[in-house]
């Protein structure tokens, strides 16, 4: 069985993709030899994070100590109890439902209070000293006090 006309120019074909291609890598390896140096190559990245031909200012640089590099989990630290106790003012309170919102006095910002969290009666506007716990929906008040 004898090749068909097809077959040939296929086989053709190839040869001359396989012919090109290592045309290709010769003249690359020619390049190559007086191409860039690696000095010429190097790129650096400046404060922008854009691509740049210039080294970087020495000057800027920062040192950092080993020791200083957390890599995971930073180390719990347990709050004390100046940072535990707040002071806020109550925004919100709604007496027949038992709960309402302080604003705390240092961050601005809006905690949950619950009415089994408080140790008397209170109002709106009324200043108090609170502790924050997370509860199963975010920040919450506990042990809060009225303070006169």
């Amino acid at each position: 069985m004898g090749e068909t006309w097809n077959k040939k120019e296929r086989e053709k074909k190839k040869q001359k993709e396989k012919k090109d291609k290592a045309e290709k890598m010769q003249e690359r390896k020619e390049k190559a030899k007086d191409g860039k140096s690696f000095n010429d190559m190097i790129a650096y990245v400046d404060d922008f994070g854009n691509f740049s031909s210039t080294p970087p200012d020495p000057r800027k640089k920062v040192n950092i100590k080993l020791e200083d590099i957390e890599i995971g989990v930073p180390k719990y630290v347990p709050p004390t109890a100046e940072e535990l106790m707040r002071t806020g003012k109550i925004t919100f309170f709604n007496n027949e439902k038992g709960f309402g919102f302080i604003k705390d006095g240092l961050s601005q910002e809006s905690v949950f209070v619950h009415a089994n969290n408080l140790s008397g009666p209170v109002q709106e506007n009324d200043k108090v000293s609170f502790e924050i716990e997370m509860g199963q929906r975010g920040a919450m008040a506990v042990n809060v006090k009225i303070i006169n």
